[in-house]
């Protein structure tokens, strides 16, 4: 017997049941009062309401964030603690910069094709309004020294050698590690390494406001977006993304200055994935036991692929490398695909990436194939927008591309749909949806 492929379902069959993202909001706007722990177990409870999933028939939650809350470093059992869910479920978190909740995702699909759960709840949240804030190795030791001394009088003088600098917070770093580089500089590095013009990125955030834009005013995000009550006093309710402008024009956007590169630049805050807060969530059954329970499925789960590249050529690059393995282990090609939703770090990393598919050179010196992907039917592209118009919360990211392609798929009632990420550390995801 041929051995099985790593990121190809066997047997058990992976369903897609339902998803739900809270509205998603500039950071230090609606939600500068909520920590992550909040929107996420606000999120999972809801879903479970709105699935009809009581909490004990979960068997496993696979849950993540980037910007790791350090009062729940893991924040997946921390949810199953504050939802009502008993806490014999057994929850544990993952990350993967960008792609956290795709990875979670696969993590909680990998359970249920090996059996180990029949239910599975899978997402991610991330905000920046109330990041972790460290101090500087001095301060630390300087405290720890305090903390470990018996008397007062050597508490005081661990902070002797302290000097006004030393006080000054540290906010978590946005730099990739291995570069150097925020991924704002990696982007404008990619735009110049592609040829990518100002206006080129400018329009292609055009599109992405008016797609968004006009995905709300169709409904199209209606039964994949909860209403959040949030504080002080919870009464307000956010009930829609905040960050897609109805009035963005290509006059506004030349307006803005370059953010990384002030001076030769063409990344601007207007052609970026802003700072963004939210949480989503992603409800998988095994095929057999949606079937049993009276779910009915929205999409399943075909294949999947994870990828690496060197961080230091062209970091944001991940989809083009692993998407022609998710479609290589599905047995597919891009021409079978119906639907495509690449998440938009920035324009410059969607048209280096849009770019790479058709490239020949590309296919053979950076992917060993001798043939390209393919090119894209921007028809059948990022269809209500992405994350340059909807925001990014970093680990939320995944599941808000797999549910609104899930939902998708049911709208036309069949069809395949891709959904890739580009993540920090020179990472790339994939997955393949089927209906």
């Amino acid at each position: 017997m041929a051995p099985k492929k790593p990121g190809v379902v066997y047997g058990r069959r992976v369903a897609i049941v339902d998803g739900l993202r809270t509205p998603f909001a500039k950071s230090g706007t609606v939600y500068r009062e909520m920590s992550s722990l909040q929107l996420g177990t606000a999120v999972v409870t809801e879903l479970m309401q709105k699935a009809g999933v009581e909490g004990g028939q979960v068997d496993q939650v696979v849950y993540g964030s980037v910007i790791a809350d350090i009062g729940a470093p893991n924040i997946a059992r921390e949810v199953v603690l504050a939802a009502d869910m008993p806490q014999s479920v057994d929850a544990f978190s993952v990350t993967r910069a960008c792609a956290t909740s795709t990875q979670a995702v696969v993590t909680a699909a990998q359970s249920i094709l090996l059996g180990d759960a029949d239910i599975a709840i899978a997402g991610g949240v991330d905000t920046l309004s109330r990041p972790p804030v460290l101090f500087s190795d001095t301060f630390v030791d300087a405290l720890m020294d305090a903390n470990a001394s018996r008397d007062v009088g050597g508490k005081l003088k661990a902070f002797t050698k302290l000097r006004p600098k030393d006080l000054a917070p540290r906010p978590p770093a946005i730099a990739d590690r291995s570069t150097g580089k925020s991924m704002g500089e990696s982007a404008e590095d990619m735009a110049k390494a592609n040829g990518i013009s100002r206006e080129a990125q400018d329009e292609y955030a055009l599109r992405s406001h008016q797609m968004a834009v006009d995905a709300w005013e169709k409904g199209v995000f209606e039964d994949e977006v909860m209403s959040l009550p949030v504080p002080p006093g919870y009464e307000r309710t956010v009930s829609q993304d905040t960050i897609p402008r109805a009035d963005s024009s290509l006059e506004k956007l030349a307006s803005l200055r370059p953010v990384f590169d002030r001076r030769y630049g063409s990344v601007t805050a207007g052609n970026s994935s802003l700072l963004t807060d939210g949480a989503s969530a992603v409800l998988l059954m095994e095929a057999k036991t949606a079937e049993r329970l009276g779910f009915v499925p929205r999409a399943y789960l075909r294949s999947w692929a994870f990828a690496a590249l060197d961080p230091n050529w062209q970091l944001l690059m991940g989809p083009a490398f692993a998407t022609p393995i998710a479609l290589d282990r599905a047995g597919m090609t891009l021409d079978d695909i119906d639907v495509i939703d690449l998440h938009e770090a920035f324009a410059a990393q969607i048209l280096a990436n849009l770019q790479a598919f058709p490239s020949r050179e590309c296919a053979r010196e950076r992917l060993g194939r001798d043939e390209p992907i393919g090119e894209i039917d921007m028809d059948r592209f990022n269809l209500y927008g992405g994350s340059v118009s909807l925001g990014h919360p970093f680990a939320a990211t995944g599941a808000r591309q797999i549910t609104t392609m899930a939902n998708e798929l049911v709208r036309r009632d069949s069809g395949t749909a891709l959904v890739t990420q580009c993540a920090a550390g020179g990472l790339g995801a994939a997955v393949v949806l089927e209906r």
